[in-house]
């Protein structure tokens, strides 16, 4: 008995996006590949969840589940709970839902978000 597997390659670029979506201070740019959403969050500096995105999504914490790879910057996360996390270039970071986050100094903060980027900022 043969075991059937898909042969068909699916590539994007995130230099031209399936979707952008624009909030103050940062973007998510979607890819879909292979059926699946990917994002790259770009978050400037001075941006907060709390403050740009939260009017967006109507909830009082991020409802996101992520599974990121930071590429640049540095990120605080403040759970729900209190327990805060930094994140740096090379971290790659699960993080539920039920938070708030925010870029630290000034530089750009970037990330390729594996869950939560088709519902970001929607």
């Amino acid at each position: 008995m043969s075991t059937s597997t898909s042969t068909k390659a699916d590539q994007k670029n995130f230099g031209t996006p399936d979707e952008t979506r624009s909030f103050e201070r940062g973007k998510v740019d979607i890819v879909s590949v292979a059926g699946s959403d990917i994002g790259r969050l770009t978050l400037e500096p001075g941006w907060r969840w709390s403050e740009h995105v939260k009017p967006i999504a109507g909830t009082d914490l991020c409802e996101a589940p992520h599974f990121q790879f930071q590429l640049s910057g540095h990120l605080k996360i403040r759970m729900e709970d209190g327990t805060e996390y930094d994140g740096r270039p090379g971290d790659v970071v699960s993080v539920p839902h039920g938070h708030d986050a925010w870029v630290v100094g000034d530089e750009t903060v970037v990330l390729v978000d594996w869950w939560g980027a088709s519902n970001y900022a929607k």
